[in-house]
């Protein structure tokens, strides 16, 4: 219970870091994995629980400062970190062989594995986890601002729109980023991806979208959690920030709605996508700070 604590002072502290100041920075190795680049954090001589850290877009990969801090900090807390980097998330290229590195590194693990996934690594850690060869050995998958569906993701970044309990909800994103996906996805852009991409409108778009070539359509499907998460055999736990721009927190309830047993759907106002918000709504951050600091205790009891 205090470990959790601590650990959640850490990762909402705004440079409040109790759990790091507490404990000595973890060791740093590379762990050989066969077709995966994987770094581990471990304190030698201890036995933590064997961990699959999986990062979201980043060029840097498992090299990222900011998932390597990720990986020390559930180091600090006992785990046995091993975090690969997914090639197609260093690029925004991501494709269905992108999980392997996650499934060969839990493969690699002894004895049963606790995996993390955030943003849209989550997504890839889903995909990773539901196969046949791996899935029975991890007791829990915590998802921090993952996606269910790569088509509703497309539509939401194209659109801005995505639909809430309340009603439908816009948000304005960078045609800097859009532009940047296009070109670093260039192969996929067959006739369809093209009217796709020239449709005015929400229903347009999504009138586009639902016409899409059938090789497009497996690829929409082949990188859509939501369809495997029947397939997980442990704890569900998926977490999100409801003014999460980045991915809106409705695909976690869509995840949810998939896998209505052994899941757990945590919806805060203090996280925004996998950071802690800056502006934190009083009335809610004692409730909201209950559910995470419930959310840490969940992780921290595999240690």
């Amino acid at each position: 219970m205090v470990v959790a604590g601590l650990f959640l002072a850490d990762f909402l502290g705004h440079g409040a870091k109790p759990l790091s100041r507490l404990t000595s920075p973890p060791a740093r190795t590379t762990m050989r994995v066969p077709g995966a680049a994987v770094d581990r954090y471990t304190y030698p001589g201890t036995h933590g629980v064997p961990l699959v850290l999986v990062h979201g877009l980043a060029p840097d990969g498992k090299d990222d400062p900011r998932l390597a801090a990720a990986a020390a900090l559930l180091a600090r807390a006992g785990f046995d970190v091993a975090v690969p980097t997914v090639p197609g998330l260093t690029r925004m290229r991501l494709r269905p062989a992108d999980r392997e590195p996650v499934r060969a590194t839990i493969a690699a693990r002894s004895g049963p594995t606790v995996v993390v996934g955030v943003s849209v690594g989550a997504g890839v850690a889903m995909l990773a986890a539901a196969d046949a060869s791996v899935r029975d050995r991890i007791p829990l998958l915590l998802s921090l601002g993952g996606y269910a569906s790569a088509v509703d993701l497309v539509r939401y970044y194209l659109t801005g729109e995505y639909r809430g309990p309340d009603g439908v909800r816009r948000r304005t994103h960078d045609p800097a980023l859009i532009q940047a996906f296009v070109d670093a996805n260039g192969d996929l852009l067959d006739p369809s991806a093209r009217r796709v991409l020239g449709a005015t409108g929400a229903a347009d778009v999504s009138l586009a979208l639902a016409r899409v070539s059938p090789e497009l359509g497996r690829l929409f499907d082949a990188l859509s959690p939501v369809r495997v998460v029947r397939d997980l055999r442990g704890t569900l736990v998926l977490v999100h920030g409801r003014d999460d721009a980045a991915v809106p927190y409705t695909e976690s309830i869509a995840l949810s709605a998939a896998r209505p047993t052994h899941s757990r759907l945590v919806l805060v106002g203090i996280v925004d996508h996998v950071e802690p918000s800056r502006q934190i709504a009083v009335a809610s951050a004692i409730t909201d700070l209950v559910r995470m600091w419930t959310v840490a205790y969940a992780l921290i009891s595999h240690a």
